[in-house]
């Protein structure tokens, strides 16, 4: 009997299975299964490349759903420029948007490309690669350090300095010039009163965090402005402060700009998304129970995989993976 774990799989070999997956998936015809037939048996290493690609569909239903609530908008622009069928378009869009997310996970698994992704970086002037911290110059002479995998867009026009960022978190040190500066993150906004700070998104929302001078943080345009100060923080999410101004040690939550994660009392969902930035493939967490358990502690950022290993050792989850996708659950 061959042992199919031993047998490699090439890239093409890879895409190929994940065709053949989602036409089988969608009420194949006689002839597309003979095809198939034939495909598989043609060699030791189609099967291998098929039984991954249908691990890979089982543990990505739960993420394709989840995909598509959370990126809708996002994935109906793409599924628009596509040429769908007649019994596509038939489709209910609940169901069909779960199955073109499911897909487009597992495509992006192998493309490493995440349509999310791609629409933040068409808009951005500035962009960091996953596991790269990349720091820039703007026109005022303002400094931004791109955490790894973040984007912003800039517009220094009609009086104002304006930074929108679109992906990611980005540290700030500013340079005065007498026209104000101002970061926008999930419809809210940090307003420069003199200082150095950062701005990130999270899961839900976005977070200030100050480490001297002034910022005043609308969580939308309308709101109340709130002034943060050195060694302070504070959260919003859907035009509301989700979390009142607060103390931290701004110096240990920003040392991501020198290699390390450090996290004090924070819900594994958003460790994930800060570990999705500096891996080169892509990690999904299926369990949002286990999003709320919180983790203190400090990680080297250049290794997200020991660092999955050191947490699981701690909460006791399941890591799979597979074709460089990381299953949490």
């Amino acid at each position: 009997m061959t042992n199919r774990s031993s047998i490699p799989v090439t890239p093409e070999q890879e895409r190929t299975a994940l065709a053949w997956l989602s036409v089988l998936h969608d009420q194949p015809g006689s002839g597309d299964q003979a095809t198939f037939s034939r495909w598989l048996q043609a060699d030791p290493a189609h099967a291998q490349a098929y039984a991954q690609a249908q691990v890979v569909w089982e543990l990505s239903e739960v993420a394709g759903t989840t995909l598509a609530d959370e990126e809708a908008w996002v994935l109906q622009r793409y599924l628009s420029a596509m040429d769908v069928t007649r019994r596509n378009r038939r489709r209910s869009w609940s169901g069909g948007l779960a199955i073109a997310a499911s897909v487009l996970l597992m495509v992006g698994v192998l493309a490493g490309w995440q349509p999310g992704r791609w629409v933040d970086d068409l808009g951005a002037d500035y962009v960091s690669a996953p596991g790269h911290v990349q720091t820039v110059q703007l026109a005022d002479q303002s400094q931004v350090t791109l955490d790894a995998d973040s984007a912003i867009a800039v517009n220094f026009s009609g009086g104002e300095r304006h930074v929108e960022l679109r992906r990611g978190a980005a540290y700030f040190h500013v340079t005065h010039t007498g026209a104000p500066f101002v970061v926008e993150a999930h419809g809210g906004e940090a307003r420069v009163l003199g200082t150095e700070f950062e701005v990130r998104l999270q899961p839900e929302g976005a977070q200030v965090t100050v480490l001297s001078g002034r910022v005043g943080v609308k969580a939308d345009k309308t709101a109340t402005q709130q002034i943060v100060t050195g060694d302070q923080q504070v959260a919003y999410d859907a035009g509301v402060v989700s979390d009142a101004v607060h103390r931290v040690d701004s110096q240990s939550r920003l040392a991501w700009r020198t290699g390390w994660l450090t996290y004090a009392n924070t819900p594994l969902a958003e460790v994930v998304a800060d570990l999705k930035r500096y891996y080169s493939g892509n990690i999904v967490l299926l369990n949002s129970q286990l999003g709320t358990r919180r983790i203190s502690g400090s990680f080297p950022s250049h290794d997200p995989q020991a660092v999955l290993n050191s947490l699981q050792g701690v909460l006791g989850f399941e890591q799979h993976r597979v074709f460089g996708l990381i299953v949490l659950r």
